[in-house]
């Protein structure tokens, strides 16, 4: 079998979660997340349209992740996000931290908006 190292550059994967944090580059985030490949900070949950809508034209798509299970997105949200030209894919917060990773390491323009799994909601 051969193995090959994930390279991420100087961007920050998402190293774990658990019951109401994130962590990201060595630092546990509380409650709900939005995570770019430069940064990585609080979010204000599914109301909190104005923090996704800043990434208009710095990523291509965003991986809403809806807690332990999946979910669907509030219509009004997703509409605004896809008029400002992002596309939205939503998923659990797990699978979504998952693929943001895999993605990350080809270097796409993607950031996902994750609720906690539990604990902290």
């Amino acid at each position: 079998m051969r193995l090959t190292e994930i390279s991420y550059g100087e961007a920050q994967p998402v190293e774990g979660y658990g019951p109401g944090f994130f962590r990201i580059g060595g630092r546990v985030l509380q409650g709900a997340a939005i995570i770019t490949p430069w940064d990585a900070g609080p979010w204000g949950g599914l109301e909190d349209t104005a923090a996704l809508l800043a990434l208009a034209g710095e990523v291509d798509v965003i991986f809403l992740g809806m807690g332990a299970d999946i979910a669907h997105a509030p219509a009004t949200l997703r509409a605004e996000l896809e008029a400002a030209g992002l596309g939205v894919e939503v998923m659990s917060s797990p699978a979504a931290c998952r693929t943001y990773n895999v993605l990350l390491s080809e270097g796409r323009r993607i950031a996902i908006a994750v609720l906690p799994v539990g604990g902290a909601e």
